[in-house]
């Protein structure tokens, strides 16, 4: 194709050239991506386009300049809209409905539409909420969540305890053990509704990243701002998740076209701030195990704050290479500074400030 439709080898195919090439083997195209090469084309204005966008397209990749080049230029989709097709197959009307529930430009939810294929499947959000939560609690404690006021709550090596931040996988394993069957349950279905859709439509290596992100960011949150305090559950990776998605809805309010939005929002942000509510209570509840404490709930606030920045940038940039976008280089920079202060915080500031820590469990 590059000798044929650019033979003086500048980097660029005319559009002459290329609605030619559309008009021989646009009926072995999909419907949608023809479309969007014809806006591609259409969107124009020097006659030609970029050899390297055509064949990022074509292998199911677009750049950032593709992307201006179809959001900025003299265009209209002017097939029907995606939500407007019938006679779809159950699973097509499931992948358009996750299309619809998480994207929202109509040019990315037809792109997404075409291209997915369920493989891999969303493996990774599965695989956290059923193996590592159910399995570990159910089979390895024959019970499968822990109160905070059963004996064993504070003796096992997953939750994060101030004794015993050296053991830096409790950083991360704390988010296989909750306080109470309501803990657990709301995260399980906060992490379902809203994580597999957007493992599906994102990637298990942006949503994970993002997840686990807010976990990590959760723990640290609580060895700095509430340093006498233990740390269970799944909240900080939970919260990144949802709170970045439903960032990316309020941003893209006009564009997103999922049913109900405006009492959803309001059912999950309502879900979510009583779980909050219920941490900051048992924080301040009177121990069942004094001295120590009931977990805190700081690790709320650091996935939050991992949603609103990383989070939503990875959910903006739909199909994009995130290295292109500096408000990602920024973002990552500031996690990165923080998750260095804190490491040099858990090492000396605890002993400058001398704290009253609680006993080992």
């Amino acid at each position: 194709l590059l000798s044929q439709f650019d033979a003086d080898n500048t980097g660029y195919i005319s559009t002459e050239k290329f609605r030619s090439l559309l008009q021989r083997h646009g009926s072995e195209l999909d419907p949608h991506k023809l479309e969007v090469l014809l806006a591609l084309a259409d969107s124009n204005s020097e006659g030609r386009i970029c050899y390297q966008d055509f064949v990022n397209l074509m292998s199911n990749k677009r750049s950032n300049s593709f992307r201006q080049a179809i959001l900025q230029g003299n265009r209209r989709l002017c097939s029907k809209a995606l939500l407007e097709e019938t006679g779809l197959s159950l699973s097509q009307r499931l992948i358009r409905h996750v299309a619809y529930e998480t994207l929202p430009r109509e040019i990315d939810r037809k792109w997404y539409y075409d291209s997915y294929t369920c493989c891999p499947p969303p493996w990774f959000m599965i695989t956290i909420t059923l193996v590592a939560f159910f399995l570990y609690n159910g089979v390895v404690l024959d019970r499968f969540v822990l109160q905070v006021t059963h004996p064993l709550y504070l003796k096992n090596t997953l939750l994060y305890h101030p004794q015993l931040r050296a053991q830096a996988w409790r950083y991360l394993t704390y988010i296989f053990m909750h306080a109470g069957i309501e803990h657990l349950g709301l995260n399980v279905v906060l992490q379902l509704l809203v994580g597999v859709p957007l493992e599906m439509v994102h990637g298990a290596a942006r949503i994970s990243f993002v997840y686990v992100a807010g976990v990590v960011a959760g723990s640290l949150a609580v060895s700095v701002a509430d340093m006498t305090a233990p740390v269970v559950g799944s909240s900080g990776g939970v919260y990144a998740l949802v709170s970045a998605h439903l960032a990316n809805i309020v941003m893209n309010w006009s564009g997103m076209k999922c049913q109900f939005k405006l009492l959803r929002m309001a059912v999950a942000l309502i879900c979510m701030s009583f779980e909050f509510g219920r941490a900051v209570w048992l924080r301040f509840h009177p121990s069942a195990y004094p001295p120590c404490p009931h977990p805190s709930f700081m690790a709320h606030l650091g996935g939050v704050m991992v949603g609103i920045t990383l989070g939503v940038i990875v959910l903006r940039n739909y199909e994009q290479r995130l290295q292109d976008q500096t408000l990602w280089w920024i973002f990552l920079s500031i996690y990165v500074i923080f998750v260095l202060f804190a490491i040099f915080w858990n090492i000396f500031a605890y002993s400058l400030l001398d704290l009253k820590l609680p006993p080992p469990p």
